[in-house]
C-alpha cells in the first residue's frame, strides 16, 4: 500500500519504540488507528457524495483512461508524425491527374501546367532573374 516491505516495517517499529518509548507507544498506536479509520470514513463519504451528485455515470467511467501516467509524449508525437508521413506517402502514390482528360473551368487556372512544354535556353543565354523574388 505505502511501498514499505517487511524489513522496512520492522526497522520503523524499532525506531518508534526507541523514540516514543514503550509506555507511550500504545497510546500513539491507538491515535494512529483512529486517524486511519477517520480518513477511510471521510474518503467513503466523499465517494458516496460524488456518486449522489454525479449519478450513475460515474460508475461507468473508465478511470484508467484518465490516468495521466499512461500518456507518453514521445508516443503521441511519434504517432502524429507517422500519420502525417503516411498521408504524404499515400498522396505520393496517387496518380497525377491527366490534364488532357480534365476540363479546366473558367475559375480554375493552374499556375503550373505539367503538360506545357518547357522553354530551352539558347547557348550563353542567362536564366530569367526576378529581383523582387529574392
Amino acid at each position: 500500500m505505502l511501498g514499505i516491505n517487511g524489513g522496512e516495517f520492522v526497522v520503523l517499529a524499532i525506531l518508534a519504540v526507541l523514540i516514543l518509548g514503550p509506555e507511550k507507544l500504545p497510546e500513539y498506536a491507538q491515535q494512529l488507528g483512529r486517524l486511519v479509520r477517520e480518513l477511510r470514513r471521510m474518503a467513503t463519504g466523499a465517494k458516496e457524495q460524488l456518486r449522489e451528485e454525479v449519478g450513475d455515470e460515474i460508475a461507468d467511467l473508465d478511470w484508467r483512461k484518465l490516468d495521466p501516467r499512461q500518456y507518453d509524449p514521445r508516443k503521441i508525437i511519434r504517432d502524429a508524425l507517422l500519420d502525417d508521413f503516411d498521408d504524404a506517402i499515400n498522396a505520393a502514390k496517387e496518380p497525377l491527374p491527366d490534364r488532357s482528360q480534365r476540363a479546366i473551368s473558367a475559375g480554375d487556372s493552374p499556375k503550373y501546367d505539367a503538360a506545357a512544354p518547357v522553354a530551352q535556353l539558347a547557348a550563353g543565354e542567362r536564366a530569367p532573374y526576378d529581383s523582387e523574388a529574392t
